[in-house]
């Protein structure tokens, strides 16, 4: 059966190339991915999946779903297809997209001797509002056993990790008032920003090495000589974990406060963008699929990235087992959001590399659907994880 698979894989492989080549010359931004989801959609129901569209209320949402009919366990794995401004696919998800989609494909078409259900879920934005964090919210995963996906890179790279995230959108409300005539009648709602500022550079020395602050001012007034009523600035706050991130935003929060008070303004706080989870990778199923990277010829896989930023699939990691490795698509080194990343995306070695990852991710599937003992292994690590927080 492993031999159907990549067998089936290499027929197909030209449907997958032209339908990742067409994501690539469609580029399209978050929640307006028309064209690139309808593409997928169009593939897998060629493919006898049952699809749900909308999900979530989004309308580049879909969940679709190929069922045995038989007890088993289940298998999602992840699309994006998601474009980034003048850059288009800098991030490789055009490749994201169809492998996700192409492996569901080849795996449905061995469930008539494993069982279970083939998911293969939608899931747009995530270079912003990411989708899968509502979807996490409202129960999209609540009956997925595994979730799959793998993202292109220059290098090979075990899953790893990604940092928590809260995006805090700080509005400081003041009066308005001339800054020279009459100064003395305005409230600065900009002074209040400026102290948000060195508040929060006061507060980077006793923190933990892995947290990361960043912000803009956004709104800083009119003119020079108009005391400004509002400014807003915006923030993105990481951490290694959820809960240690949880104990800086609230000394933030309370940073802002105290800014609001020492200038006599008041302040709205907002989570502008969704909260991203860190993602914790279920280490036995990472092992699986690079055993499986190896079985197709990727040989040369590097340990987890030491640089990262925050994913929404780190959402979906604390409620089902995940994983997101990085696969090569190339012998020449590139930035990740980059116009050279995205050109590399449809090269004929990226495609060559796309392949072996499309087969080592249903290979994935297949040993989770059909080793009883793995499956068991991977959710007594998940849940162990689950207990701990």
């Amino acid at each position: 059966m492993r031999n159907f698979i990549k067998e089936e894989a290499e027929r197909m492989k030209a449907i997958f190339f032209d339908t990742s080549d067409y994501i690539y010359n469609n580029p399209e931004l978050g929640n307006e991915e028309v064209k690139s989801s309808k593409k997928l959609i169009h593939l897998l129901e060629e493919n006898d999946f049952c699809i749900e569209r909308g999900v979530v209320g989004r309308e580049t949402a879909f969940k679709a779903v190929f069922d045995s009919k038989m007890p088993g366990n289940n298998v999602a794995f992840l699309c994006e297809y998601d474009a980034l401004p003048e850059v288009g696919h800098g991030c490789g998800h055009n490749i994201i997209g169809t492998s996700s989609a192409a492996a569901g494909i080849i795996l449905s078409k061995v469930l008539n001797s494993t069982g279970g259900k083939v998911y293969v879920i939608g899931t747009p934005a995530e270079e912003t509002d990411g989708a899968k964090v509502e979807m996490v919210n409202k129960g999209v995963f609540d009956d997925v056993d595994v979730s799959l996906m793998f993202h292109p890179l220059d290098k090979t790279h075990e899953s790893g990790v990604s940092l928590a995230m809260d995006a805090l959108e700080f509005t400081f409300n003041g009066k308005a008032a001339h800054a020279a005539a009459e100064p003395e009648k305005g409230i600065n709602a900009l002074d209040g920003v400026l102290q948000l500022f060195s508040g929060i550079n006061a507060l980077r020395q006793h923190v933990k090495s892995d947290v990361r602050i960043h912000g803009i001012i956004k709104d800083g007034g009119t003119a020079p000589n108009v005391v400004p009523d509002k400014a807003v600035a915006r923030f993105y706050v990481r951490a290694k974990e959820r809960a240690y991130l949880n104990e800086v935003v609230k000394k933030i929060k309370d940073i802002a406060q105290g800014a609001a008070l020492i200038t006599g303004s008041t302040v709205e706080i907002v989570n502008y963008e969704a909260s991203y989870d860190n993602l914790v990778t279920n280490q036995c199923l990472s092992e699986v699929f690079s055993r499986n990277l190896r079985e197709v010829g990727v040989t040369e896989i590097n340990e987890p990235r030491k640089s990262f930023g925050s994913i929404d699939l780190g959402n979906v990691s604390h409620v089902t087992p995940a994983i997101h490795p990085y696969v090569s698509i190339g012998s020449k080194s590139f930035t990740a959001h980059s116009k050279e990343m995205a050109d590399a995306t449809i090269t004929e070695e990226a495609h060559e590399m796309m392949l072996k990852g499309i087969t080592a991710l249903a290979l994935t599937g297949y040993d989770v659907l059909t080793d009883k003992e793995l499956y068991k292994n991977i959710r007594t690590e998940f849940e162990g994880h689950v207990g701990a927080e």
